[in-house]
């Protein structure tokens, strides 16, 4: 074969090679779809579940303005909480099948934690104890944290005394 054939076939054989991987490529990035995510549309799906779950439970909360629900079981008496205040607990989380994902006792700033805590403490004082039920937009959503048992989009059941407002 004439060397300028066989160079011929080799340019060919490149270019279908490169063709080849770049459709590769290509198919692996648009198979990567990433997860659409509408908070106010899984507020609606965890509000229907939340309902659901109290009903069944004949669980006597409230819903609050903002979607979480709640049941105070004790308001406290003592210092009014705020986002800005650190807190003192203890409380037990649980799914919704009641497995307990977490629990004990923990201090910390308020605006460090989920929005669903920073929105369902301050409804209680110093003293007090509150059963929330946090739907997953105010929660963990589709970020769970690894290795704690929470699923995508979970509802959460908190039960928690706060022990200390600073």
């Amino acid at each position: 074969m004439p060397s300028t054939l066989k160079a011929y076939f080799c340019a060919i054989m490149l270019k279908k090679k490169l063709i080849l991987i770049i459709l590769l490529t290509v198919g692996a990035f648009s198979s990567c779809k990433k997860e659409e995510y509408d908070p106010e549309k899984q507020l609606k799906i965890d509000d229907a579940i939340i309902q659901e779950f109290i009903t069944k439970n004949s669980i006597p909360a409230i819903k609050h303005e903002s979607g979480i629900y709640y049941q105070i079981l004790n308001p406290g008496s003592g210092s009014q909480v705020t986002v800005a205040n650190s807190v003192s607990t203890t409380y037990e989380g649980r799914l919704l099948n009641g497995s307990i994902f977490d629990g004990g006792s923990a201090d910390f700033p308020l605006s460090r934690v989920i929005v669903g805590w920073q929105i369902g403490i301050p409804l209680i004082k110093k003293g007090g104890k509150i059963r929330l039920i946090v739907p997953s937009v105010f929660a963990y959503s589709i970020n769970p944290p690894q290795g704690s048992g929470i699923p995508k989009n979970a509802v959460l059941d908190f039960t928690v005394d706060l022990t200390n407002v600073q």
